[in-house]
């Protein structure tokens, strides 16, 4: 079964990777992974809350931190040390498909951090923007899928890293949202 899953997985990277490669693509995606170019948009995330919000949004914020630091802690220290997975552009199975954008890294893919990070914060902050859930909660999702989607177009991690990182962010962030929203903002 392992195997079969592997497989599948390793074609699904070559699909993305390799098959819809494009100069679109080859040009975006490294930036998605750039954490500069995210500052401006929770900046503005940031200061929509903070309009919303006003007093809460110091528990926000402080929820938020708290947030990326343990899933960045549990992604990239912990679950990657156990898993020890190559990333495919260290895998010699691979070597002569991948259409590497990026440095590749030293280490381990599984689970992308990118994608657990991202969909954590998203997550978390869909929570917090009730009346603007129409525009904001597909908004969240695309940015945090975008990063997760570009984690594999540039050979750095497989389907399945981000897939898995997405669904442990996802779980953090509503977890997460649920303590600061109804637990300490509602009790403050």
């Amino acid at each position: 079964m392992f195997e079969t899953l592997n497989h599948i997985d390793h074609q699904f990277f070559i699909l993305v990777n390799s098959g819809l490669q494009n100069s679109f693509f080859d040009l975006i995606c490294p930036l998605l992974r750039n954490q500069k170019i995210w500052y401006p948009f929770y900046a503005i995330l940031l200061f929509i809350l903070y309009k919303k919000h006003k007093k809460e949004t110091l528990w926000i914020a402080l929820g938020a931190l708290v947030l990326i630091t343990i899933s960045d802690q549990l992604s990239a220290n912990l679950i990657k040390n156990i898993a020890q997975r190559l990333r495919p552009c260290n895998d010699i199975s691979l070597q002569n498909q991948i259409h590497l954008l990026v440095n590749c890294g030293s280490g381990y893919s599984f689970i992308s951090s990118h994608a657990t990070n991202h969909f954590a914060i998203a997550v978390f902050l869909i929570g917090f923007f009730n009346e603007q859930k129409k525009w904001f909660l597909p908004l969240a999702i695309f940015w945090a899928s975008s990063i997760a989607f570009s984690q594999v177009y540039v050979g750095v991690h497989f389907p399945l890293d981000v897939i898995c990182g997405a669904i442990l962010g996802s779980l953090l962030g509503y977890f997460a949202q649920f303590i600061i929203n109804k637990i300490i903002i509602k009790s403050v």
